[in-house]
């Protein structure tokens, strides 16, 4: 491989929130990776700071250019410019349409278990989430298209929060479904924010669908939130946009972007997402590849080691989603216990509500010696609390 992706980077001391944890603890839970970013984003970043003043900065040409160039040959969505705004990332972008796109006390649809800072942007704000499960059969998930409709109907129900690629679970919605989507949207008069920051985070071989590119009536009822962040591991930069192709839609997400003083880069935030867009190919399908392998040694050791936890197989993120439930269907219990007993920090699945009682959420975006240490130490937790609740 052209670039490293197996030496481990100590990220003690950085004001890291994933590594701010104590000695001998091992943090696999917030999505980001234990991989410096391309080389190309840190050239360009060094470049600019090289210049020694850091002042207001505008959004040129090259911005615009770089997410129409990216998603019109990775994902084939022709993007003009007048669809993209800039923002400061995708939760500041959701967290606007909710207060821009709803009223006090009006209903947002969310399909559960999924991502939990999105109940934080809806209640926050004054909303309350209405949850439409997803099926889980069999180790997978897929959509309830009967109860999607029954909870759209709801007339308080304005707004859909659709995750495309699904977080936790790691599914890639079809070009199918997502027109299916798309339809009962339109049917009951409710806008969807289609949340894409993981869709360049596929296995080899499988590609995801921009939720605007379905169909007309896709791309005129929605909003697409959307950054190089997630695949390119520059959270802390806080670069990202929204795609907007209906007129008035764009007006007022534009304008309360704008109003909630989220719509201006920092100095840094456009030459990453630039050099991310147009230079970082390489550097990506070389850490999709990583992941892929990353995922299929935890699958591997999962189903060798570990015959209580069932992982969902998935091909998208670089997340697990571990069913836990022959063990537990207190994930918030386990998770401590875990955390406890072996130092091995992960996400409890109940925060993402739905039926994440019964799973965790581990990261597996990090050097193989690191997660090979992480399932070694899920399963010294696992034998600990078979051991502990057969005493009882």
């Amino acid at each position: 491989m052209k670039y490293d992706f197996e030496t481990p980077v100590d990220r003690r001391s950085t004001c890291s929130l994933k590594w701010d944890v104590a000695d001998g603890e091992l943090p696999m839970w917030v999505a980001d990776m234990d991989f410096c970013t391309a080389p190309e984003i840190t050239e360009a970043i060094l470049s600019r700071a090289s210049h020694g003043i850091y002042g207001y900065n505008t959004i040129p040409d090259e911005w615009y250019d770089a997410y129409r160039f990216w998603w019109g040959t990775r994902h084939g969505l022709d993007i003009p410019r007048e669809w993209l705004v800039f923002c400061t990332g995708v939760i500041p972008a959701i967290s606007t349409a909710v207060r821009k796109l709803t009223t006090p006390a009006e209903k947002v649809l969310v399909e559960v278990p999924v991502y939990n800072t999105f109940f934080n942007s809806i209640e926050n704000n004054g909303r309350y989430p209405k949850m439409c499960p997803l099926i889980y059969e069999n180790g997978e998930y897929r959509r309830d298209f009967d109860a999607l409709d029954a909870a759209l109907s709801d007339p308080q129900v304005t707004l859909m929060i659709l995750c495309n690629p699904h977080n936790p679970t790691g599914v890639i919605w079809s070009r199918a479904e997502l027109s299916r989507v798309g339809e009962l949207c339109r049917a009951h008069n409710v806008t969807v924010i289609s949340d894409e920051i993981h869709c360049d985070i596929t296995d080899p071989g499988f590609d995801y669908v921009p939720f605007a590119s379905v169909s007309d009536t896709c791309r005129d009822i929605s909003v697409t939130c959307a950054a190089p962040t997630k695949a390119f591991n520059i959270a802390g930069i806080q670069t990202a946009a929204v795609i907007v192709p209906n007129e008035a839609l764009h007006h007022k997400m534009w304008r309360g972007l704008n109003t909630d003083e989220v719509a201006e880069p920092n100095t840094f935030a456009i030459g990453a997402a630039v050099a991310a867009f147009t230079r970082g190919g390489e550097w990506l399908d070389e850490l999709r590849a990583v992941i892929y392998e990353n995922k299929r040694a935890a699958y591997d050791f999962t189903c060798r080691e570990l015959p209580d936890i069932r992982p969902v197989f998935s091909h998208a993120t670089y997340l697990l989603w571990l069913d836990i439930g022959k063990l537990t269907s207190d994930s918030v219990a386990f998770a401590s216990f875990v955390r406890e007993k072996t130092g091995l920090f992960v996400s409890n699945g109940a925060q993402y509500r739905g039926n994440g009682g019964s799973f965790l959420r581990v990261n597996a975006a990090c050097p193989r010696k690191t997660l090979d240490d992480g399932l070694s130490r899920l399963k010294a937790a696992v034998e600990m609390w078979r051991a502990q609740n057969l005493q009882k």
